[in-house]
C-alpha cells in the first residue's frame, strides 16, 4: 500500500506538471528605465543616469552595476549575488529611486523598475501585415489581435514592435504667428487646456442624483482647427488662422519586416511561473479565432514559437526514457533468462520514476531538460537495489531449499545492509547537487533532488515491494536430472571463465593493474583540458539571430534598409524559410540597433546544420561596410531577445572620445576573421 499510495500521488501530480525547456531560476537582477524625450545622451547622463547611480549604489549586496545613456532614455541594471533575495532587491531599488524623482527634470517620465525575471521571458512572437497603411496596420493589431490576446491564459504581456499608432499633428506656420504676435507655446497650451475632459460635480433633482461632466475632448480631427489660441483686439484666433490639424501617425521609432514585408510584430511574453507549452498552445488556438475574424487581406502568423523546441526536446527525452526502461528489461532477462525474476525486478523502474513526479510536484519542478536528464539517468540506476535483493532471495530458494515466503525475509535482512550502503553512497553524490551554489547551482538543483527521490524510492521498493512479489511469485526450477541450475546457463559460465581468468591475472599482476589504475586517474587533468565547455548545449533548434549596430545618429530608415538588405542575403541560404527583422525594438530604444530573426526549416528537411548556416551567414556580414557591426548568436533560451554572444568585453575609461578612437584598432582583428560575429 506504501508504494501503491506513492505512485498513485505521482501519477496524479504527472498530469499538474508544467513543461518548459529550463527550470524556473531567480537571478537577482533590477533594471531602472527613465525616458526623457529629445534630451543628449550626454544630458541623459548627467542628468538622470548618474543620480539613479549614485542613489542605488548605498544598496548591499550589488554584483554588477551597468548604465547606457542613449537619445531621450536612461537604462541602468543591478544585478546582485546571488544570495540575494530578487523581490527583496527589487523593492530597495524601488525605494532608492522614489527618493531622486524630485531631482530628475521635470520633462523626464515617472522611472519604471523592473524586476528581470528569466521565467517571463517571450515565448511567441506574431507579424501581422497587409498591403495597407501602416497606421492601418498597427490600429488592427493592436485592437483587434492584442488586445483579444492579453487575456489568454497565461500570457504577461505583448509589446508591440514596428507599429505607428495614430497621432494628430497641428502644423503652424511661423510668418502667421509672428503676424499674430504668438508663439508655439501659446498654440500647445491652448491644446492641452482645451481638449480635456473634467469631473463637475454632482446635481440634485429632488430624489435623484446626477454626475456632470464637462465634455470638452475633440472626437473629430477637423475640430482641431477651430480651437481658440488667443484673442487679438477683439479677434479670436483660431488654429485654423495660423495653421492646420491633420490625421497622422506618430514618428515611427521602430520597425519590422517579415521576409522583406513591412509588418507590425507582437511579441507574447508568459507570466513567470506559466506553462510555457501551455501558454504558446492557447495563444496560437485564439490566435485561430482571433484570425478568421479579421479582414482577408490581413494576415498574422507565428513567426517564432519557443513552444516547438520544448515540445521536442522534452517528447525525445521521454522517447528515452521509456526506452531505456525497455532495453534495462531486456538485459536483464538476459542475465536473468527466467520471465519472473526480470518483472519483478523491472517493476522498481516505473515505481520508482512515477513516485518521483509527487516529489517534483511538491517542489514546483517541470518536465525541463534537466529533470528529464535526472529520471533517464536513473534508470539504470533504480534497479540496482531490486536486483541484489532478487538475486540474495533467489539463492536462498535454489541453493537452500528454502520457501520462497521464508527466503524472502531472511535473504532481505541478510542484504539489508549492503544495499542501504549502496544507496547512501549515491545518495551522497546526488543530493549535495541540490544544494549546489553559484548560477550552475541554480539549473542543476532540480536534478539532484529529483534523481536523490527516484534513489530513495528504489531503496523503498527493494525493501518491500521487491521481497513481497518473490514471496508470491518466484517459483525455483523443478529438481529433475534435466533441471539447470540459473547459475549453469550459457551466458553465466561464459561470464564466469572470462572475469576469473580476469582476476586470476590481475592478482598475478598487481604492479600493472595499480600503475594503470593511476594513470586512468591522471589522465583525468589533460581530458578534462581538451574537453570542450559550455554552459548550455548548442542545440539545433532551428533559429537564430543576426544582431546589427550601424553607426551613432543613423536613422531609423537607414537602419531599416541596411538591415533588410542583411535579412535579404540571408535569405538566399538554403534552409532559411523566414526572416523577421526588427529595428529600434532592444530594451533601449535605439534606433541605430536592429535584430533579424533567422527561422531555418526543420532539421530533418535540411542538409545543413545550424551551426553551418550561422557561420555561411557570418561569411556574408564580410560583404557590409566594416563600420557596421554585426554579431550571428543563438537565440536566447534564458534571456529572450538578450545577446547571447560566446565572448563579450568591455573597454572602459572617462573619455568617450578617446574610446571612440580606441575600438577600430582593439577590434580589427575580430573584424577581419568574423566579419563583426561577436
Amino acid at each position: 500500500m506504501l508504494i501503491l499510495s506513492l505512485v498513485v500521488a505521482g501519477i496524479f501530480s504527472y498530469f499538474t506538471l508544467g513543461v518548459d525547456l529550463f527550470p524556473k531560476v531567480d537571478v537577482p537582477a533590477v533594471a531602472v528605465l527613465v525616458s526623457d524625450p529629445g534630451a543628449s545622451p550626454q544630458e541623459i547622463e548627467t542628468e538622470i543616469t548618474k543620480k539613479v547611480e549614485d542613489a542605488v549604489n548605498t544598496i548591499s549586496q550589488i554584483d554588477e552595476l551597468r548604465s547606457t545613456s542613449s537619445e531621450g532614455q536612461s537604462l541602468v541594471v543591478i544585478s546582485f549575488d546571488l544570495s540575494k533575495n530578487g523581490d527583496v532587491a527589487a523593492q530597495e531599488v524601488q525605494n532608492k529611486v522614489n527618493l531622486i524623482i524630485p531631482n530628475l527634470p521635470q520633462s523626464a517620465r515617472p522611472p519604471v523598475v523592473e524586476k528581470f525575471d528569466p521565467d517571463a521571458t517571450p515565448v511567441l512572437q506574431i507579424a501581422v501585415s497587409a498591403p495597407r497603411s501602416l497606421r492601418d496596420v498597427t490600429l488592427i493589431a493592436d485592437k483587434q489581435v492584442k488586445q483579444k490576446l492579453e487575456n489568454t491564459k497565461g500570457v504577461g504581456q505583448i509589446t508591440m514592435v514596428g507599429g505607428a499608432r495614430r497621432e494628430i499633428h497641428v502644423l503652424v506656420n511661423p510668418g502667421k504667428l509672428r503676424a499674430y504676435n504668438l508663439t508655439v507655446t501659446d498654440v500647445f497650451n491652448a491644446l492641452r487646456q482645451q481638449n480635456l475632459e473634467l469631473p463637475g460635480g454632482n446635481l440634485n433633482a429632488g430624489a435623484k442624483e446626477f454626475t456632470v461632466r464637462t465634455t470638452g475632448r475633440v472626437t473629430d480631427p477637423a475640430q482641431f482647427n477651430q480651437i481658440t489660441v488667443a484673442t487679438r483686439n477683439g479677434y479670436v484666433v483660431k488654429v485654423a488662422d495660423i495653421g492646420y490639424a491633420e490625421d497622422s501617425y506618430e514618428e515611427p521609432r521602430s520597425a519590422a519586416r517579415l521576409d522583406g514585408v513591412p509588418a507590425v510584430t507582437l511579441v507574447v511574453a508568459k507570466q513567470s511561473g506559466e506553462n510555457t507549452v501551455a501558454t504558446a498552445d492557447e495563444v496560437k488556438q485564439r490566435l485561430k479565432e482571433i484570425s478568421a475574424a479579421l479582414p482577408r487581406d490581413v494576415r498574422a502568423q507565428v513567426v517564432s514559437d519557443q513552444s516547438v523546441f520544448i515540445k521536442a526536446s522534452v517528447e525525445s527525452l521521454r522517447e528515452h526514457l521509456i526506452e531505456g526502461s525497455i532495453l534495462a528489461s531486456i538485459i536483464i532477462f538476459l542475465f536473468l533468462a527466467n520471465v519472473r525474476t526480470t518483472l519483478i525486478a523491472a517493476v522498481a523502474i516505473p515505481t520508482s520514476i512515477i513516485s518521483s513526479f509527487a516529489l517534483m510536484a511538491a517542489m514546483g519542478y517541470t518536465l525541463n531538460q534537466i529533470t528529464m536528464m535526472a529520471l533517464t539517468l536513473m534508470v539504470g540506476i533504480v534497479i540496482d537495489d531490486a536486483i541484489i535483493v532478487l538475486e540474495n532471495i533467489y539463492r536462498f530458494v535454489e541453493e537452500k531449499k528454502i520457501p520462497p515466503m521464508e527466503a524472502a525475509v531472511r535473504a532481505t535482512r541478510e542484504i539489508g545492509l549492503a544495499v542501504m550502503a549502496t544507496t547512501l553512497s549515491l545518495l551522497a553524490v546526488f543530493v549535495p547537487v541540490g544544494f549546489m551554489g553559484g548560477i550552475v547551482g541554480r539549473f542543476l538543483s532540480a536534478f539532484g533532488f529529483t534523481s536523490a527521490f527516484a534513489i530513495a524510492v528504489s531503496l523503498l521498493v527493494s525493501f518491500t515491494l521487491t521481497p513481497m512479489l518473490c514471496s508470491r511469485f518466484l517459483r525455483p526450477a523443478m529438481e529433475s536430472a534435466d533441471a539447470h541450475r540459473s547459475k549453469e546457463s550459457f551466458i553465466f559460465r561464459h561470464l564466469d571463465v572470462h572475469y576469473t581468468r580476469m582476476l586470476e591475472w590481475s592478482m598475478a599482476h598487481r604492479r600493472a593493474v595499480v600503475a594503470g589504475s593511476v594513470l586512468v586517474v591522471l589522465s583525468i587533468v589533460p581530458l578534462f583540458l581538451f574537453v570542450g565547455k559550455n554552459f548550455l548545449p548548442a542545440d539545433d533548434q532551428s533559429q537564430y539571430n543576426v544582431r546589427v549596430r550601424t553607426p551613432e545618429g543613423t536613422s531609423l530608415a537607414a537602419t531599416t534598409n541596411l538591415t533588410e538588405r542583411i535579412a535579404q542575403d540571408i535569405r538566399k541560404l538554403p534552409g532559411v524559410a523566414h526572416t523577421l527583422m526588427t529595428a529600434g525594438g532592444g530594451p533601449d530604444r535605439s534606433v541605430n540597433n536592429a535584430l533579424i530573426y533567422v527561422r531555418l526549416t526543420d532539421s530533418s528537411e535540411r542538409h545543413f546544420s545550424q551551426q553551418d548556416l550561422m557561420q555561411r551567414t557570418r561569411e556574408l556580414m564580410k560583404n557590409h561596410p566594416r563600420e557596421i557591426h554585426t554579431g550571428v548568436e543563438l537565440v536566447n533560451a534564458v534571456g529572450a531577445n538578450d545577446t547571447n554572444a560566446d565572448i563579450q568585453y568591455f573597454i572602459q575609461g572617462p573619455d568617450l572620445e578617446k574610446l571612440a578612437a580606441l575600438r577600430p584598432t582593439t577590434w580589427q582583428d575580430e573584424d577581419h576573421s568574423q566579419a563583426g560575429g561577436r
